[in-house]
């Protein structure tokens, strides 16, 4: 069976791939910070028939996500698609605020995280020949926005950057890289629900043919 793994995994839209997948017949890792909620996560997805299992593990620590990561092989074998998704709890706000501190706890989660992630998991993706990178941001990492999202923006910019340079990188040795942008508040009406934003990572591990997809509605980007 074919493994995803989902870190950032939360009961939105982490757990909207993680079902889109898992009908699929995928193994689903999830990976989160806290255990008792990915094991939450799990059961609901266990009680669907998809086999789940969370992984706890910080996305600011490298060798905590690494290890994270070794032990989902250990559990369900090589990652096949790997979704980076995490929640943001550092500094939000205006980029006329951000000091580099500020901007350094936003590319822990946006940056350093994927990359730590994309190292543990692409060696094997290499040596099959095969593999899914999927990468998630706001809108803003395509449009930079003033205020709220000012200094986000600026650190998803960055992973979107490495999304698509490891996209060209990739492009003749079996691995798709492909990022999502989505520029809605997801829940908040018609075509924001997880599971619609859902259906764009499956179109991605099965098309192949973006490097990018941004998702919005009118009105709704940020």
């Amino acid at each position: 069976m074919p493994v995803i793994a989902v870190i950032g995994a939360g009961p939105g839209l982490g757990l909207s791939i993680a079902r889109r997948f898992g009908r699929e017949g995928f193994q689903v890792a999830l990976v989160s910070r806290t255990q008792d909620k990915l094991d939450a996560l799990a059961a609901r997805l266990a009680a669907e028939g998809i086999e789940a299992a969370g992984f706890a593990a910080d996305v600011t620590r490298p060798d905590s996500l690494q290890s994270a990561l070794a032990a989902v092989a250990d559990r369900f074998g090589a990652v096949d698609v790997l979704e980076y998704s995490p929640a943001d709890p550092a500094f939000a706000g205006a980029a006329v605020d951000a000091t580099a501190q500020d901007l350094h706890k936003q590319l822990d989660y946006y940056l350093y995280g994927a990359v730590a992630a994309v190292r543990q998991v692409l060696p094997a993706m290499l040596e099959r020949g095969s593999g899914t990178l999927l990468f998630s941001t706001g809108a803003s990492s395509v449009r930079p926005s003033g205020g709220a999202f000012g200094s986000i923006g600026v650190a998803a910019a960055a992973l979107r950057n490495y999304a698509m340079a490891l996209g060209i990188d990739l492009s003749e040795r079996g691995v798709h890289a492909a990022h999502v942008a989505i520029g809605v508040f997801i829940g908040s009406g018609p075509g924001t629900e997880p599971e619609t934003i859902a259906e764009h990572y499956w179109d991605a591990y099965t098309k192949r043919d973006q490097a990018e997809i941004v998702h919005t509605v009118p009105g709704g980007i940020r």
